[in-house]
């Protein structure tokens, strides 16, 4: 067997998920946190000890040492291609991302759970753009085993891939040419736009308030032709805000890219320009537009002009309140949980994991356990998807699918206190693209926050119990073109975990034009003079590696179903009753599932050997969570636009069998082709069946085999159908675009786990014996402070209550508290006032903010959309 096989072989089995972690974690040798405020004047807490991850991240990205080391290799294995970290072409060979190529599940596992297993074999993924048979491509590259040596290869990587193919056909001209031509086009009609807009595109001054944009927006990609239209747009000076900045005036183009001819010819696009649409009319060519405009009586439509309307923030507003500032979270006493900074492995009452970052994806949590037992094995994004619908050339076609712009790659520094608290701890991440490191710093909050809702809470007649909401976020922010998505993997003292999505940013808006065909809203509001919101939907898809008390699990549905029946103790006076049940019906074969009507059916994965001290199997629930209603699926039926792209985005949430060659569910590449996209879903939820033996969970199924050991995975949907409405502008509101899906523990513990972490205070309030009446009640106590009256009821309740199973007093052992009448806090209270310096209630981001600058993508072409920005000649 030749050494390049023996390489695929190794890294098929070794290692295996798609885009795998950017997030590159400091190498500091303090391995516990670095402290962001000096809290001279603070009560200390415990003494700040070393916290050390009991297992190596094998998902962590690449060190800057690795990648550099691995780019010096691929430069001399790849010399034939001339391989460049700075290209100016499409046709250039360079590498575009580099990155860890995580590991297959079935080699980790070992790892993980006995001692004796060695981590898996440690490679790198390498995406390759180049030319191939005079076409430019992006290919995917396996390169192990690292470090570097002799025994290194670079092969390529097919595995993960349903198509079979490890490459894409990149049918674009770039960057440059594509923006040069659409300037040249806005010039060739500066009449006409001076005429209707009173606007024209300036080369000196392109973001002025008189200039304007002309983006391209491909809607069919075919075999080395790009069909689009070319609009017009303010560039949005006062603000940015060039989406919700439309004009109203579109071009058909059609780009013959002269890469699909030989190696060598001229690879500059042959552009071509067909009809014109305005203002509901489409005209034949350019001349017939032109003589159209400048026709007596010609129908013009009003511009969107840019203005204080656009801005997303009021520096001079006043209303009473805004003088003082709003109240804050603090964390006085330093965090309680513990975080192993360079493994990214954190410990919070009852819950470890780890986690790391890919450029495509962003943020993903790893092997979750939960008191000791196994919850997941991976909880990770898989796409963004935003799909428009509309009646213009520009919104009818849109869609965008996120990964490809990177949500790794597009998530920024943090704004500490505002997007996450000041004390957060904040982790840098680190990307490999074009032969560099670049690091993003602060882009990864972690912290514990309290709600402002309690966990729980009980009112007796004579006592209160309140337990405070604590519960930890990790947090990063993506912003993708013109929305921000702020994403958080979030822990409750329960064992739940919840995925949240919350958008932000401008609308991506469409032009009101006011002619005879706007008879209706039907497809948004009119929300500006001339702007339009665009009905659209956002569907964001999580993969749920589900490993509920081990590997073995089943998902059942847990029906409430009404029910007519009879029962003995009810003859012969009530024949029968209409009364309700639970029925399981469980999940055999591959499916997707949506949200059931009435909330009538509980999604629930079981272990399929493991049971509760009650003989009830361990489970986990799955629920639309904390959002402003259930999670959506796409709504358009069988997408033109997105073809075999995002099926996934069909349902609400689908159940899989877990695989080493199925480690994603969608790629990034799947843009570029979405009619035969890399990773086509519908090969992986293919109806495959789910019943398994039992005898089986040990060892994951190795892939090829027939066999399946009940090792499930679970693909779910966030998102939501966005009707854009007045209240969206400038901004859609974070709190009104929320969604999330939340896994709640179902039988998993024996009573509530969060009763032994939870913070409160039990509140027993003094009376009297005396009277016929219910303590709290007419006739009952009067709750006269009598240091002499006999214990109450509920007195010798809690005496009872305070001993142990022998009847025991059990305050002098353990620690117990003894119960007493007033407050009975469980946890520590706060017991005296701290002094906190100003930087932990508002840090002086002038000082703690390090970005420069922000390469936000630009969604109006294909080079920008892709990453790379070549270089003028």
């Amino acid at each position: 067997m030749d050494s390049r096989r023996r390489l695929s072989i190794r890294c098929l089995t070794g290692l295996g998920f798609l885009l795998s972690s950017v997030a590159f974690l400091s190498l500091t040798a303090d391995r516990w946190r670095e402290p962001r405020l000096n809290l001279k004047n603070v009560e200390p807490a415990t003494k700040v000890r070393v916290f050390t991850a009991p297992k190596t991240n094998v998902w962590a990205d690449l060190r800057p040492d690795e990648a550099d080391e691995v780019y010096k290799f691929l430069s001399k294995e790849w010399v034939d291609l001339n391989i460049t970290r700075t290209p100016r072409h499409t046709l250039d060979s360079f590498i575009y991302t580099l990155e860890t190529l995580q590991p297959n599940k079935s080699d980790v596992l070992p790892y993980l759970w006995t001692q004796e297993s060695a981590p898996p074999q440690r490679c790198a993924k390498a995406v390759l753009s180049h030319a191939l048979d005079g076409r430019a491509h992006y290919s995917y590259h396996a390169v192990g085993p690292l470090p570097v040596s002799p025994d290194t290869r670079v092969v390529p990587l097919t595995f993960p891939f349903t198509s079979g193919r490890h490459y894409v056909s990149k049918d674009m001209p770039d960057m440059v040419s594509t923006m040069e031509f659409c300037r040249s086009l806005a010039e060739s009609v500066a009449d006409i736009t001076t005429e209707l807009l009173g606007a024209r595109v300036d080369r000196d001054n392109p973001n002025g308030p008189d200039s304007l944009l002309a983006f391209p927006r491909t809607t069919w990609n075919d075999a080395g032709h790009l069909f689009g239209w070319v609009q017009f747009f303010r560039p949005g000076y006062n603000s940015g805000a060039n989406s919700i900045l439309p004009q109203g005036i579109y071009a058909r183009i059609d780009a013959v890219d002269g890469s699909s001819g030989g190696e060598g010819e001229d690879t500059d696009a042959d552009w071509k320009v067909g009809e014109w649409f305005y203002n509901g009319v489409l005209y034949e060519n350019l001349n017939k537009f032109r003589a159209a405009v400048f026709e007596p009586g010609f129908l013009k439509t009003p511009p969107n002009v840019d203005g204080p309307w656009t801005d997303t923030e009021n520096f001079d507003a006043s209303p009473d309140g805004r003088e003082l500032p709003p109240p804050i979270s603090i964390q006085p006493l330093g965090p309680r949980y513990k975080l192993d900074r360079k493994e990214r492995y954190v410990s919070w009452f009852g819950f470890e994991f780890y986690f790391t970052s890919t450029q495509a994806t962003g943020v993903s949590v790893h092997d979750v356990r939960f008191k000791g037992e196994r919850v997941m094995y991976e909880l990770s994004l898989q796409e963004a998807m935003a799909h428009y619908a509309g009646d213009d050339p520009m919104a009818s076609g849109q869609e965008f699918l996120d990964s490809f712009f990177g949500m790794g790659t597009n998530a920024f520094e943090l704004v500490p206190g505002y997007d996450c608290p000041a004390y957060a701890d904040y982790l840098d991440s680190h990307l490999h693209r074009l032969g560099k490191t670049e690091r993003l710093p602060s882009n990864i909050c972690l912290f514990e926050f309290t709600s402002d809702h309690l966990l729980s809470r009980h009112t007796t007649a004579t006592s209160v119990t309140v337990s405070r909401n604590t519960f930890l976020t990790l947090r990063s922010v993506s912003t993708v073109g013109n929305y921000d998505y702020t994403i958080d993997y979030v822990f409750y003292l329960d064992g739940a975990i919840e995925v949240k999505v919350r958008a932000s940013g401008y609308i991506f808006g469409a032009f009101y034009a006011r002619n005879a065909h706007k008879t209706e809203d039907e497809y948004g509001h009119r929300v500006h003079d001339a702007l339009s919101s665009s009905l659209h939907d956002h569907v964001i898809s999580f993969k749920a590696d589900l490993d509920v008390a081990g590997t073995a699990n089943d998902m059942v549905h847990l029906a409430v179903e009404p029910v007519t029946k009879t029962y003995p103790w009810d003859q012969p006076h009530f024949g029968r009753r209409n009364t309700m049940h639970l029925r399981e019906y469980p999940v055999e074969r591959e499916t997707g599932l949506d949200w059931p009507k009435n909330a009538g059916e509980f999604y629930l994965v079981y272990s399929s050997d493991k049971k509760n001290a009650w003989g009830e199997r361990k489970g986990y629930r799955i629920v639309s969570g904390t959002g402003i209603g259930s999670t959506p699926h796409l709504t358009v039926v069988n997408s033109t636009v997105l073809a075999d792209a995002a099926r996934w985005a069909e349902k609400d949430l689908w159940v899989v069998r877990r695989k080493d060659t199925e480690p994603r569910g969608a790629d990034p590449f799947n843009y570029i082709d979405p009619v035969n996209p890399l990773v086509d879903f519908t090969r992986i939820a293919n109806g495959e069946d789910l019943v398994h033996d039992d005898d089986n969970e040990t060892s994951p199924t190795a892939d090829g085999d027939d066999s399946y050991d009940g090792d499930l995975v679970i693909y779910f949907n966030v998102g939501s159908h966005h009707v854009p409405h007045s209240g969206d502008v400038p901004n859609t509101l974070a709190h009104t675009s929320a969604s999330s899906v939340l896994f709640v523990p179902h039988n998993f513990a024996d009573r509530d786990p969060s009763r032994e972490s939870v913070q409160g205070v039990r509140l027993q309030l003094k009376h009297k014996r005396e009277g016929a009446g219910f303590p709290g009640q007419p006739g009952g106590g009067d709750g006269d402070d009598d240091d002499d009256e006999e214990p109450s009821e509920e007195e010798e309740e809690l005496k009872l209550r305070a001993r142990d199973g022998n009847g025991n007093g059990r305050e002098g052992k353990g620690g117990h508290h003894k119960l007493h009448t007033g407050a009975n806090y469980f946890g520590t209270p706060y017991r005296r006032g701290v002094n906190l310096p100003l930087e932990a209630l508002e840090p002086d981001l002038e000082k703690a903010y390090q970005s420069g600058s922000h390469r936000v993508s630009d969604l109006s072409s294909n080079g920008s959309a892709a990453g790379m920005r070549f270089q003028e000649p």
